[in-house]
């Protein structure tokens, strides 16, 4: 499994997300390959990445949602 998440440069949410994410992963007993990128307004809106931080599993946004790409 491939997880990519994507964090404006100016959310807080880091390292809570890798907490949680790191906790999930091993009370589940699953492996992942676990991706953090920090992106700026333009590149999300290029990759279609609707919020601030997004987290895609397989190439696919985890909670997508109808609205423009952008950071919130």
């Amino acid at each position: 499994m491939k997880i990519d998440c994507y964090l404006s440069e100016h959310c807080g949410s880091y390292h809570q997300l890798r907490e949680n994410i790191d906790r999930a992963l091993a009370e589940s007993d699953l492996r992942a390959d676990v991706a953090y990128h920090t992106i700026r307004y333009d590149e999300a809106v290029e990759r279609g990445v609707i919020g601030s931080p997004s987290i895609w599993v397989n190439g696919k946004d985890l909670f997508e949602v109808e609205g423009s790409a952008g950071l919130a």
